[in-house]
């Protein structure tokens, strides 16, 4: 009680009308200010007497334990309550007295599950218990951020090692390559020997295949007198070999790439300038395959936060998937790209269409998986890095396609927040 009332009440049989109503004002002034105070707290509150019936239960507590309405003074604390978990935990414990700190409860909250956790502890006032007093924090997303922290802790030492393992898939692949050069140098040195003595080898084969015509003589000699096949053979080999070789070190430089943690340098900026950028690095390329870019900013488009060298890879590879979806439209068919930029009320867009052959339902779900792709060629890891540079990113990717109509993906980027919005309960009072 603030010591002006205090000690005005104490003078309270001398004081006139005019300075009781003047009284009354103040102290309703400041319960009305206390109130206010208490609504604005996000852990809720509850206070109740001696009796551990309910006299006061601010706007978060009401919200959190879903309480509709209470008869402050004359209701108990947990008759008021709805959820049978909590309200006998606080039964059993106001009856026995007990201190608690930190007790958790699953709690149903508009349909959705909230962790809560309920401490309860006595009010004391000139050292008597006037009553007790129970604090609810909701850390639901608090829980959540630990388990994100411990399964990232897990896939960081997953990654660790499937980086170490494609590492060391890479050298013997670099001492593949080495040596199949070596051979096709080597066989290559044998070719050009070979050639020099082709003439005598020819004159014999000659003289071969004129005793074979004899009657009685067999055909023992054929086309292994010329080792030119043989090279040829063997050069084809070798070219199959390297191919594969230069094709599982691009599987692996991918892999590397996907597997291990993206560093995001933060920089405020204009996507604007980033898609306009893009679209002429890649205007060559659109043109040669007959592809319209058409581009529809929002000049109004908000800054947001973002690494402009990994954002620019997880649009080009929106691109690239797009021309990829184009390619089996004809020539003369509609090839259209469109990049569109929007200004929303917390987020922009980036909308990446294309007119191409469309994704099936079945597909639709599973494209930002690693490894998959209806390509023949390609790693199946180009949307992957997208969904996992756009994550990094906080914001979010939705894609909606039909087929022999096109695909849309649309990239969502959080705006800065400058400063935190506070969300008013419309619960009952």
């Amino acid at each position: 009680m603030r010591p002006f009332i205090k000690r005005a009440l104490q003078k309270a049989d001398k004081l006139n009308t005019e300075q009781v109503r003047d009284l009354l004002v103040l102290a309703a002034d400041e319960i009305d200010r206390l109130e206010t105070v208490m609504d604005s707290l996000i852990r809720g509150v509850l206070v109740c007497d001696s009796n551990n019936n309910l006299i006061l239960a601010n706007k978060a507590a009401r919200r959190l334990l879903s309480i509709v309405s209470y008869e402050q003074g004359r209701e108990t604390i947990w008759s008021v309550i709805p959820d049978e978990a909590v309200a006998d935990f606080l039964a059993h414990t106001l009856a026995t007295g007990d201190n608690v700190d930190g007790k958790e409860f699953t709690v149903d909250f508009n349909g959705m599950e909230r962790l809560l956790s309920i401490s309860v502890m006595p009010v004391v006032q000139d050292h008597q218990v006037t009553g007790s007093l129970v604090l609810i924090n909701d850390i639901t997303e608090m829980k959540n951020r630990e388990a994100n922290i411990r399964r990232m802790e897990s896939l960081a030492a997953l990654t660790t090692l499937a980086a170490g393992v494609a590492h060391e898939i890479k050298n013997p692949l670099g001492a593949l390559s080495i040596h199949v050069q070596l051979i096709q140098k080597a066989a290559a040195g044998q070719e050009k020997l070979c050639a020099k003595l082709k003439r005598p080898v020819q004159e014999q084969n000659q003289t071969f295949q004129q005793h074979n015509e004899a009657p009685g003589n067999a055909n023992f000699v054929g086309s292994e007198c010329e080792p030119f096949r043989y090279f040829r053979q063997i050069d084809k080999y070798l070219k199959v070999v390297n191919e594969e070789i230069d094709r599982l070190n691009g599987i692996v430089v991918d892999f590397l790439f996907a597997v291990r943690p993206v560093n995001a340098e933060m920089r405020r900026g204009n996507i604007n300038d980033l898609v306009t950028e893009l679209a002429d690095f890649v205007s060559l390329e659109l043109e040669n395959l007959s592809i319209e870019c058409v581009l529809d900013l929002d000049e109004n488009l908000s800054a947001v936060d973002f690494d402009f060298s990994l954002m620019k890879q997880a649009l080009l590879n929106a691109i690239q998937n797009a021309e990829a979806a184009m390619s089996g439209v004809a020539m003369n068919g509609n090839r259209k790209l469109t990049i569109t930029t929007a200004d929303m009320e917390d987020e922009i867009f980036i909308i990446i269409a294309d007119t191409g052959a469309g994704i099936s339902e079945e597909n639709l779900s599973k494209i930002f998986e690693p490894y998959f792709t209806t390509k023949e060629t390609g790693t199946g890891l180009g949307l992957t890095m997208l969904f996992k540079i756009v994550k990094e990113h906080q914001g979010e990717v939705i894609v909606s396609s039909r087929e022999g109509k096109g695909t849309v993906f649309t990239i969502a980027l959080p705006k800065p927040q400058t400063q935190r919005k506070l969300i008013a309960y419309e619960g009952v009072r």
